[in-house]
């Protein structure tokens, strides 16, 4: 007698198919059940996110006086006022060449920096330590000791840019007196504070890289550069769309070192949308238009970081 291949009584096992290795939606119990340990962190999204963004919304359609009294709403004039304000256009494009510029240049230098200090060499470690500083230093701190460095009279930045012959005398030339200056030694500073961040991000995917495949790729014969673009700079994708996406948000919400570089200076040439924020609030008294331009501002970032997730999809893998 033949023995049967399925023994009596034994279930018959479904083919595994895409849909089955899917895993299932959590249903309302499991939610319910998750609630206590995901509640802490949904009242702290609301308290600082949703509710100061509805506030802030709110304000941009009500009619504040200099005393903060809430006269009644105004509708949307606030945005029309924002839109009319003849500088708004070009201090929007300066906020584009901010981001752009101090984003692009810190990411390329920041992909340098992490190969060499992904490199053992004696000192790495002091070096890494020091890489790291300006990050860990206050940046309105760092950005005084660059604003004081260019002072024509005592700047020892200054100085030395007199020394090295690019600068005739040195009281010729007011670096933070000028908006264009101002305004590029700004992004000097806001590359230079960007820098630790964005290196360690990128020196983190650099030792996750595979070994054997460094080593595959040597025994086939590809040279350094080959090896750089083909093995090292694809497994940087993640690492590199994530720095990327952090610093967009964080230069384009940068206030300290623009508003101490350019505060001085009088008229709106060297102001970005943070800048032009504070200007309404602190000089203008204006709450409720800075509120308007503050939820234009959020729209902005917003648009920005949805496009880019949806075009670059920093966390999935090639």
């Amino acid at each position: 007698m033949t023995r049967s291949s399925n023994p009596a009584g034994a279930a018959t096992r479904r083919p595994r198919t895409p849909e089955t290795l899917q895993p299932k939606r959590p249903g309302g119990r499991e939610l319910l059940r998750a609630l206590p340990w995901i509640a802490p962190a949904l009242v702290l999204i609301f308290g600082v996110v949703f509710f100061p963004a509805g506030v802030m919304f709110f304000n941009s359609t009500r009619d504040i006086g200099l005393s903060g009294l809430d006269k009644g709403s105004v509708g949307f004039d606030n945005y029309r006022e924002v839109f009319a304000f003849p500088a708004f256009w070009p201090i929007l494009g300066r906020t584009v060449i901010w981001v752009v510029s101090v984003v692009t240049i810190t990411v390329v230098l920041s992909l340098g920096l992490a190969q060499i200090l992904n490199k053992a060499f004696p000192g790495r470690q002091i070096v890494r330590l020091a890489v790291i500083i300006p990050w860990a230093a206050s940046v309105v701190m760092t950005t005084m000791v660059f604003y004081y460095g260019l002072e024509p009279y005592f700047g020892i930045i200054n100085k030395f840019l007199v020394d090295v012959g690019l600068v005739d005398t040195p009281e010729g030339f007011g670096w933070t007196r000028n908006p264009g200056t101002a305004f590029a030694w700004s992004i000097v500073i806001a590359i230079f504070v960007s820098l630790p961040f964005t290196t360690y991000t990128l020196l983190a995917g650099l030792q996750s890289v595979p070994g054997d495949a460094l080593e595959a790729a040597k025994m086939d014969g590809a040279g350094p550069i080959r090896t750089y673009w083909s093995i090292v700079f694809p497994q940087l994708r993640g690492a590199l769309s994530v720095a990327v996406l952090i610093n967009i948000i964080n230069v384009f919400n940068s206030l300290p070192i623009l508003k101490v570089m350019t505060g001085s200076i009088p008229g709106y040439d060297a102001d970005t949308i943070m800048t032009m924020i504070f200007k309404y609030i602190e000089l203008q008294k204006k709450v409720d238009v800075a509120s308007a331009l503050s939820v234009i501002a959020f729209l902005i970032v917003i648009v920005i970081v949805a496009a880019y997730v949806k075009i670059v999809k920093p966390m999935k893998e090639v």
